[in-house]
């Protein structure tokens, strides 16, 4: 606990409602958002919250309290497991490397969830394909329709013809 004292020093706390408010200020900025955007996703997210009280948590004096619910709620909000928003914010990043690994990821997560789709349609086809087995040009022939380049629509014909798309 805060205040144990080990060979004379104080202890620090791990978690606390200081390191939340800390990241609650950090996410916030990291994702550009304003104290009424948070405080509205918030509130979407079954907590009511305003933004007098977003700004009286992340500076207020002295610091506005945080609730297990709204805990949670930030937690929801940023997706961050719970522990993750307790704990201190990283060191040795500033805003801007921060913004940018927080769309990588978003982007790293858009990308696989694109890819599955893919996959799951290009399996659908060579499924379809498989039953009928003079369909295949025709699927071709509407792949480079669709996109419009022959090589694209080639690529794409060679995962259906291949039962699916793979990295």
């Amino acid at each position: 606990m805060a205040g144990d004292a080990i060979d004379g020093g104080e202890v620090p706390l791990l978690y606390s409602e200081g390191n939340i408010a800390a990241r609650v200020a950090l996410e916030r900025e990291v994702r550009g958002w304003s104290t009424i955007e948070l405080a509205d996703r918030v509130s979407k997210a079954g907590v009511k919250m305003n933004q007098t009280a977003v700004w009286r948590i992340e500076n207020g004096t002295p610091r506005r309290r945080i609730n297990v619910d709204e805990a949670l709620a930030f937690a929801r909000v940023f997706e961050l497991p719970l522990e993750e928003l307790m704990s201190p914010p990283l060191e040795g990043l500033g805003l801007d490397s921060r913004r940018l690994v927080q769309e990588a990821v978003e982007a790293y997560y858009e990308t696989r969830d694109a890819e599955d789709r893919l996959h799951h349609a290009v399996v659908g086809i060579a499924e379809y394909i498989q039953t009928h087995p003079d369909s295949s040009r025709a699927i071709h022939e509407q792949c480079l329709r669709l996109m419009g380049d022959e090589r694209d629509a080639r690529t794409l014909t060679e995962h259906i013809e291949g039962g699916g798309y793979h990295r």
